[in-house]
């Protein structure tokens, strides 16, 4: 298999796994274990170390190779799994946990309350009553940003999935599935068993402390009056959930330099994403090809990481409001200002008045228009606005973070010039994204989990992008990767670039607003250096694999 930084093993009762070339998985035996290896981890930080992910079994531990080498953060793992049992009372990002724990207020009014006690061998009464007496931890969160996975050693009941997932899940419902139970920060389709309603705000991405529950706090659920609104105060004993002190939404009063007339297929505001709130559930999200928003940017003068426009596929048009500067990078079609044709990956004046028309894209998935300023925010044709969410301005399209996608009447909200000027040259070697790929795999941590035949397929066959292809991660189709273990893996952190196999054999690769957890089983992980090429395939593309260098 592909060499990597680190191999398998560890100490008694922890194996550690390479999750590509820039993170290790720490798998251990039980949901308890996993608290006292987060906390003893979150004690005693080291640089390096990215925003450790609790899970049902394991803690990925993420890390910049620039910073610290994979050996020294696989002694680090092994030292806090010896050193676990002096840090009783941490929860796993690092706080001390409270005396008190966060109370839900619940009404047991859900729709599958009666039934689910029936499959366990109860009255409707007597699972209610037992789920509230239960202690709950929030072992790990995942799925949806601020859904906490809640476990208790008093709830000894393996509650199955619905049959048939529900294309709607309401926002509050709190619901069983396997050993945990949990409550749905925003309305979402779902397959768990729903068997009460909280009020309580879950995930507020404008307060200071985003999501309500954290990996290792304690949870009360307290039963509302039968028919009421379940008023949830949802406040620890000794924590508050603190007012935001963040300016309000970006610039509300600054000059709208861009209004959108016609959106494509799909059109997003990126930057490079948010970093550091994976412990709550979400994703990094940003740019899919980051180098192409690096280099548009730089084109007209921004710092790197400015917020531009993405663009599915092409279709775009829009009209500029006062005289600006703007470049075009990464996916090949033609670019036109008012008919006017003009090169991409050039800074290029754009009048006021004047039509900005991005074509349909000859090659590859993806363009970015960078203006002079960058974007600092978005004010919808309905009035709405669209500001920074968690330090960035990204759209996350699955967690439905940041703007909305953006659509005709849309207005974007220009940042101040920089200070220097536009650079008059700025050469980056470039040419269309090919329709054709190689990219770099690292080792995944589940390997093991596959026959040996499917390793070599992995690498010797050629792979094609699906029309099942987003901003979460694109589809292959190809020959079926055979598994040897058979069942259902744990939920477990995943990162931009996992292959993930389901029970079909044909692999998923996770992207920038893939989800947090996981739970099938990751091979191999694209490469950081492959994986904005990956950003840039379009349904029909070809896909070989090959090993990543040591």
């Amino acid at each position: 298999m592909v060499s990597g930084p680190v191999g398998v093993g560890g100490l008694a009762g922890v194996q550690i796994l390479p999750m590509g070339e820039r993170a290790l998985l720490a798998e251990v035996d039980s949901v308890a274990e996993v608290l006292a290896l987060g906390a003893a981890l979150a004690t005693a930080p080291i640089a390096g170390i990215g925003d450790l992910v609790p899970a049902a079994c394991t803690v990925l531990v993420p890390f910049d190779p620039a910073q610290i080498a994979a050996a020294s953060v696989r002694a680090w793992i092994e030292r806090a799994w010896s050193g676990r049992a002096t840090v009783e009372g941490t929860n796993a990002s690092g706080a001390r946990s409270p005396t008190g724990a966060v109370v839900l207020d619940i009404t047991y009014e859900g729709p599958d309350l009666a039934e689910t006690a029936e499959l366990l061998g109860l009255g409707p009464g007597e699972l209610a009553e037992r789920h509230e007496r239960a202690e709950w931890t929030v072992a790990f969160t995942g799925f949806a940003p601020g859904f906490g996975y809640l476990t208790s050693p008093a709830w000894t009941f393996n509650v199955p999935r619905l049959d048939s997932p529900r294309t709607r899940v309401p926002v509050g419902a709190v619901g069983l599935a396997g050993g945990f139970s949990g409550a749905y920060p925003r309305e979402t389709p779902g397959g768990w068993r729903l068997i009460g309603t909280t009020s309580a705000s879950l995930f507020d991405p404008s307060a200071a402390r985003p999501a309500l529950l954290s990996p290792g706090d304690r949870v009360r659920f307290r039963r509302a009056a039968s028919g009421a609104a379940a008023r949830a105060e949802a406040v620890a004993t000794e924590v508050e959930r603190p007012e935001a002190s963040v300016p309000p939404l970006s610039a509300p009063h600054a000059p709208v330099a861009i209004e959108v007339l016609e959106s494509g297929l799909l059109a997003t505001v990126q930057d490079l994403g948010r970093v550091g709130h994976a412990s709550i559930g979400v994703a990094r999200s940003g740019a899919l090809d980051r180098g192409a928003l690096r280099i548009a940017n730089r084109l007209v003068g921004n710092p790197e990481g400015a917020a531009a426009v993405e663009v599915a596929m092409g279709g775009f048009r829009a009209v500029a409001e006062r005289d600006v500067w703007m470049a075009v990078t990464g996916g090949f079609g033609p670019v036109a200002i008012d008919g006017r044709p003009v090169d991409v990956y050039e800074a290029h004046e754009w009048r006021r008045g004047s039509e900005l028309r991005i074509g349909w894209l000859e090659h590859g998935a993806r363009a970015y228009l960078a203006v002079r300023g960058g974007i600092e925010a978005v004010r919808a044709a309905d009035g709405g606005h669209g500001g920074s969410v968690l330090g960035s301005l990204s759209t996350d399209t699955l967690a439905r973070l940041g703007p909305d996608p953006l659509r005709a009447g849309a207005r974007l909200v220009l940042g101040r010039s920089p200070q220097t000027p536009v650079p008059p040259l700025d050469v980056a070697p470039w040419g269309p994204p090919p329709d054709e790929l190689e990219l770099e795999l690292a080792r995944g941590p589940r390997e093991a989990w596959f026959e040996a035949s499917a390793l070599r397929l992995l690498f010797e066959a050629v792979w094609t992008v699906s029309g099942d292809a987003d901003r979460v991660g694109v589809r292959l189709g190809g020959p079926e990767l055979v598994r040897t273990t058979a069942g259902e893996l744990p939920s477990e952190g995943m990162v931009p670039g996992a292959l993930q196999v389901p029970p079909g054999g044909r692999p998923t690769v996770l992207l920038a607003d893939g989800p947090v957890t996981g739970g099938y089983p990751v091979i191999a992980v694209v490469t950081e250096a492959s994986i904005d090429a990956l950003g840039q395939a379009r349904p029909g593309s070809r896909i070989r694999f090959r090993h990543a260098r040591p």
